[in-house]
């Protein structure tokens, strides 16, 4: 058990996003805010528990925020930040914490490696934040006119997720005084004697706090959804590597091919092609080409996404189907999952991978070879 435990702070009422639902429940590029920091936490291998602070009556938002995860546990927040923050450190005491990370769930896009350089931190030292540098330059005002310019090498920007050693940030709270919010936890710590480390933040985990940060642009907005699928099947083979989502698998045999003969990659590369309307695998990698022979697969992969991009698109989602009655798809799913998010710049949330058989029934059924399915949904102009 690593003792990393995680608390998203979700129980403002988002006043000032003037949306109809308190803004950690309101979608941020397709999913509900709060979904996209959980499923960073609850998906990370050093993160033991996941701890999750709401307002009084905001059970069912969060529950339909969060359908189909599972493995936190719900904590009821109070009137101010603290309060809600004490609440949550509260609930997580009985559990032997060792450390904690206390993000905002207003703060959607957190990635494994922010996580990572934050645990990391937290062995040399009690506290770590993330922090940037502040490029504007930055003044103060006087009667509502430019005042001084302020020297901007010494103002950093704050962020969360923020770590700490669970006992000695309870200890803090306990001394702050009562009745004193505080913005955010680093003060509260740095205010009983301790020493706060930084690491170096993400422009990624912008705060969403206004309604324009919410709305989608024109040019979104005149983006259309296209989909794409994708089949592929290579026969098995003495003497070759079996490679399957860029993950190479243990068995006695591999996949025959002109390249690694990643059937699934092979399958996902034609559904990103067939949605952005750019014709298939063998048009831009033909078998005859001795450029492709024993190519990772991966190339292929990034190049269809490049050309969605390229468009000015964006994937929202994958979802593929390994058919095969041997290897056994689910002990490598997850990583192969990580693996085509990492490749196509998504959440791992948006990859979706199944397996089945076809009950011993034709070449797969046979033992012959492995076929893949993919579908992809994308948008473009």
């Amino acid at each position: 058990m690593s003792g990393n435990h995680a608390l998203i702070v979700a129980a403002g009422q988002g006043e000032r996003s003037g949306l109809a639902i308190p803004k950690q429940f309101a979608p941020v590029k397709g999913q509900p805010m709060v979904r996209r920091s959980a499923t960073s936490f609850l998906e990370h291998p050093d993160i033991e528990k996941l701890w999750i602070v709401i307002g009084s009556g905001q059970e069912q938002l969060l529950e339909h925020a969060l359908a189909g995860l599972s493995g936190y546990e719900i904590v009821i927040g109070g009137p101010t930040r603290r309060d809600s923050v004490r609440n949550g450190l509260s609930a997580i005491a009985a559990s032997g914490a060792k450390n904690i990370l206390i993000h905002d769930a207003a703060r959607p896009f957190l990635s494994h490696a922010m996580i990572d350089k934050l645990i990391s931190a937290l062995s040399h030292s009690v506290a770590a934040i993330p922090v940037l540098p502040t490029i504007d330059t930055t003044i103060n005002l006087a009667n509502g006119y430019a005042g001084e310019t302020i020297d901007r090498d010494s103002l950093w920007r704050v962020q969360t997720p923020q770590a700490f050693d669970f006992d000695s940030l309870v200890q803090a709270h306990a001394l702050w005084g009562s009745g004193n919010d505080a913005s955010d936890d680093a003060q509260i710590v740095k205010a009983a004697g301790h020493q706060v480390a930084v690491v170096e933040g993400d422009e990624a985990l912008k705060k969403y706090t206004m309604a324009t940060d919410f709305a989608q642009t024109t040019d979104n907005m005149m983006k259309q959804t296209r989909t794409g699928i994708g089949f592929d099947v290579h026969r098995f083979s003495t003497g070759e590597e079996l490679w399957l989502g860029g993950i190479k698998i243990d068995h006695e045999k591999g996949l025959a091919g002109h390249s690694d003969a990643d059937v699934l990659l092979h399958a996902l590369t034609d559904a990103l092609l067939g949605a952005a309307g750019a014709g298939d695998i063998g048009d831009h990698f033909p078998p005859s080409d001795p450029r492709w022979r024993g190519a990772a697969s991966d190339k292929f992969v990034s190049f269809a996404s490049s050309i969605i991009n390229q468009k000015g698109g964006h994937i929202h989602n994958v979802d593929m189907t390994v058919i095969c009655e041997v290897p056994k798809i689910k002990p490598h799913r997850a990583a192969i999952r990580h693996n085509i998010a990492e490749m196509l710049n998504i959440s791992v949330d948006q990859v979706n991978i199944k397996a089945t058989t076809t009950e011993r029934l034709g070449f797969t059924g046979r033992e012959e070879g492995i076929a893949a399915q993919a579908i992809a949904t994308i948008s473009m102009r």
